[in-house]
């Protein structure tokens, strides 16, 4: 599986009720869209009920999407996709809930040395819920630090090469955090770290999973966790991870920049694919 993207430079903004509606593409097979949210950038190869899959110009790397009409841009600008006269195709694969596509059957293979680092366990469950069938594909071993305070050490101990790459997902990744002061510790061109702007993992998941409008404002000091479930009436807050990892059914479900921090690693790990 080659999956090495091609994105545009820069995050294409929605639309602002100030300017004109965006053009009208009809969709067929052999037009060039970019997603949006993911940036990643190709021709439409099929289409496949509501699902649309777009293939990369350089090598052919593939990826699907759920047809949704303001979705996509062309040529660095909004468009609205309509429905065109395109033929279903229904190819020996399927679309992970990552929007992968992968191999209905997967061959068991032996994991590289590659590895994704990420903060717990919470964010491992994630990963596998949304990554899970591309991981195996790629062969690709996600593992839980559990917590990031040593990250300089654990990464020396790890030992990293060409070879042996490693991703590292972090949390609050953010200017002046804790967390990007531990990240600005490892030097090291075959590590990559990447993380989301959000305390929690948890608030990667869109909040429309468990009916809310928003994730609930946790005051500064109180544990994150335990104030979500506070806020929400809940005496438990893993129950509040577990409705939250149970409503998730794709990368859909996620917030772009937890989105693209995970593909950033992957695009790392799998580089030299042949």
């Amino acid at each position: 599986m080659n999956r090495r993207p091609r994105y545009v430079a820069d995050v294409l903004a929605v639309p602002s009720k100030k300017r004109p509606p965006p053009r009208e593409v009809s969709l067929r097979l052999g037009i060039r869209l970019t997603d949006r949210s993911t940036r990643f950038t190709g021709r439409v190869v099929e289409v496949d009920g509501k699902i649309i899959t777009l293939e990369a110009d350089d090598d052919g790397g593939r990826r699907a999407f759920p047809f949704e009409p303001d979705r996509f841009a062309q040529d660095g600008k909004p468009v609205r996709v309509t429905r065109g006269g395109v033929a279903i195709n229904r190819p020996a694969t399927l679309t992970s809930a990552s929007g992968a596509v992968v191999a209905k059957k997967v061959t068991p293979k032996v994991a590289r040395a590659s590895r994704i680092w990420v903060e717990g366990k919470h964010d491992a469950q994630l990963l596998e819920k949304v990554w899970g069938d591309e991981l195996r594909e790629l062969a690709i071993v996600v593992e839980p630090l559990h917590g990031a305070d040593d990250l300089a050490a654990e990464v020396r101990s790890f030992s990293p090469g060409p070879t042996r790459r490693l991703g590292v997902l972090l949390d609050h990744l953010v200017s002046g955090s804790k967390e990007s002061r531990i990240a600005a510790e490892v030097h090291d061109p075959n590590v990559l770290i990447t993380g989301h702007p959000f305390v929690d993992v948890w608030a990667g998941v869109r909040p429309k999973v468990l009916g809310l409008k928003a994730w609930p404002t946790v005051p500064k000091g109180q544990p994150w966790k335990e104030g979500v479930a506070a806020a929400l009436g809940v005496a438990d807050h893993r129950d509040v991870w577990r409705r939250a990892l149970g409503g998730v059914q794709s990368f859909a479900d996620l917030e772009t920049p937890l989105i693209g921090a995970v593909e950033q690693l992957l695009d790392f790990l799998t580089e030299h694919d042949g």
